[in-house]
């Protein structure tokens, strides 16, 4: 996930919750493998701007539920709504240096 520079530090305690969100097949925490793309909380409700590996993720019900109880366990935090997005597409460009070296991937 890029860095917003006015990134509030809710916002912030949402994206280390995510941290704990871990894409069974990959191993990865869901920010590290870039799926994350933004992170907006408003009051107390918060929107995660998200896309997965690919369409038709089996895991996409498991993966949101695991999201929305991390991301609400933030304090400060009641309800969280997740935005699938396909654009732009995920690829490996947009995983962390953590996440590539945990994945084996050499570029």
């Amino acid at each position: 996930m890029g860095k917003p520079v006015n990134q509030s530090s809710i916002e912030k305690a949402v994206e280390t919750a995510l941290k704990t969100v871990i894409d069974p097949e990959l191993g990865v925490d869901l920010v590290n493998l870039g799926l994350i793309y933004n992170i907006q909380v408003a009051d107390t409700h918060c929107i995660v701007t998200m896309t997965l590996t690919t369409m038709g993720c089996p895991l996409g019900n498991l993966l949101s539920d695991q999201i929305k109880a991390a991301v609400t366990a933030v304090n400060g935090v009641t309800t969280c709504r997740i935005h699938l997005v396909w654009d732009p597409v995920w690829d490996i460009h947009k995983m962390s240096r953590f996440a590539k070296v945990a994945l084996g991937i050499h570029e």
